[in-house]
């Protein structure tokens, strides 16, 4: 079976979430048989194709880039190229760029969907992309939502609800199961403890001017590690406001990345709008055992985190919350450990990456096999 995954960057480029999907279902897909190609755009592309665990990345060159989208014009031959060898095309939404790709060279394949999130920041440019969009999604035989939260509060997917079926985003487990203590032993030393932890791209849908704020004028220690976005606007602001409670960490490795989870007291994510579809470091975080805290924005972060249960469910954008969700955690440190235990249980039972993989697997077969 040959798939064709189409989206506007790789984790070549980011290791934001769409990115991370992309890669563990082709990793793990690729097990089932699956041959994986991704159709990405560079400034600076490969000419030969890029070997990754379980697939192939084919650059075209980026020749613009505008409204979070790239365009280019070398990507429609590739694209008709790759097309005609594969027997399914899967999509990535949104990504605009993608729908001129199927609207112009018209693939006769057999096509799928996964819908990571409505476009909620270029609402300029909505009344000029509606049209297309509408057109491109019903040509799609399939459309996946990544949780039944942002299925049922999605206008868009309600649209199209008769050929929408949901598949859970799942992760690579294995990664969080060995850790480099060498690397855990650094962090120890270098922050102070008990501390929250928040991982990403820093993006201005990620909340974390509200997470300084709730931290302000308190003995809650939060570190932030992830870069791009708002990095150097969040440092200004800690700067001006005397926040010293934060250690910004900048980019991690994944050795990092795991001591530091293993190491945080428990995990805050602050997204406070629904361009936070799902929540990859949140799921990553329950994997490791953490107590969650994440705000109510109708989407995955709330299909991972259960209020009550595996951490706490805040209002979004309520600093107050915020403040009071982490002191409670704080405050009841054997309430913690059960939710962060609950979260252990939820996160291996529902979002593995070995069952994501079959689902698609089996999704890619039956629309084969009606195309039959």
């Amino acid at each position: 079976m040959n798939v064709l995954h189409i989206y506007k960057t790789c984790i070549l480029q980011s290791q934001g979430g769409v990115e991370t999907f992309i890669n563990t279902l082709c990793k793990f897909d690729s097990l089932l048989g699956v041959e994986n190609k991704i159709l990405t755009l560079s400034n600076n592309p490969e000419n030969n194709p890029v070997k990754l665990e379980g697939y192939k990345v084919y650059q075209s060159k980026q020749i613009f880039f505008i409204a979070s989208t790239g365009f280019s014009i070398t990507a429609f031959l590739k694209f008709i190229k790759l097309s005609k060898e594969a027997d399914i095309i899967h999509y990535h939404f949104p990504n605009p760029f993608a729908d001129l790709l199927h609207l112009f060279c018209r693939p006769q394949k057999k096509t799928i969907l996964t819908y990571h999130s409505d476009i909620i920041r270029q609402k300029l440019f909505l009344p000029f992309y509606n049209p297309i969009r509408k057109i491109f999604l019903r040509s799609i035989d399939k459309i996946v939502a990544t949780s039944p939260n942002y299925f049922v509060t999605s206008d868009v997917l309600q649209n199209h609800s008769q050929k929408v079926c949901v598949i859970p985003i799942g992760i690579d487990h294995s990664k969080f199961k060995k850790m480099n203590y060498e690397r855990y032993k650094y962090w120890e030393n270098c922050l102070k403890k008990p501390f929250f932890l928040f991982l990403g791209e820093l993006r201005y849908y990620k909340g974390l001017d509200i997470a300084l704020n709730a931290i302000k004028n308190t003995d809650i220690n939060l570190v932030i590690a992830g870069a791009n976005g708002n990095e150097k606007k969040l440092k200004l602001l800690a700067k001006k406001q005397k926040i010293n409670n934060v250690n910004f960490l900048g980019f991690v490795s994944e050795e990092d990345k795991v001591a530091l989870l293993n190491l945080c007291y428990g995990f805050v994510f602050p997204s406070h709008l629904r361009s936070e579809a799902f929540g990859i470091s949140l799921l990553e975080a329950a994997t490791i055992g953490k107590p969650l805290i994440s705000s109510e924005i109708g989407t995955g972060t709330t299909y991972i985190n259960i209020d009550n249960e595996t951490g706490i469910v805040v209002k979004p954008g309520s600093v107050i919350d915020l403040r009071n969700a982490m002191k409670y955690l704080l405050n009841n440190p054997e309430v913690a450990k059960k939710m962060g235990n609950a979260a252990k249980e939820r996160s291996l039972k529902f979002f593995s990456g070995e069952k994501q993989a079959i689902a698609y697997f089996n999704l890619y077969q039956e629309l084969i096999n009606k195309g039959i």
